[in-house]
């Protein structure tokens, strides 16, 4: 069987989501809002999945993030891109 898996989590930016969300003082519900503006349909239970890392994110709503929180979608997969690069 195929692990669609990495590390045991479903994306590797729920971390990096958090802390930014986070630094501009926003709750999951907030976040979603501003995303539900931009037409990208998570709720509050979907950010914190993906907090998590228990929801995968598609491309489409990874960049919608990184407009909503302020930096590129490069910024955000940066830690997982430098992980990589180590191995």
């Amino acid at each position: 069987m195929i692990s669609r898996k990495y590390n045991g989590k479903s994306n590797v930016i729920g971390n990096k989501i958090k802390n930014l969300r986070e630094s501009l003082n926003l709750s999951q519900a907030e976040l979603s809002n501003k995303l539900m503006m931009l037409g990208i349909d998570i709720n509050s239970d979907g950010i914190y999945k993906i907090e998590k890392g228990r929801r995968i994110v598609k491309d489409f709503e990874l960049s919608a993030l990184s407009i909503v929180l302020g930096t590129s979608e490069t910024d955000i997969l940066s830690s997982f891109r430098k992980d990589l690069l180590e191995k």
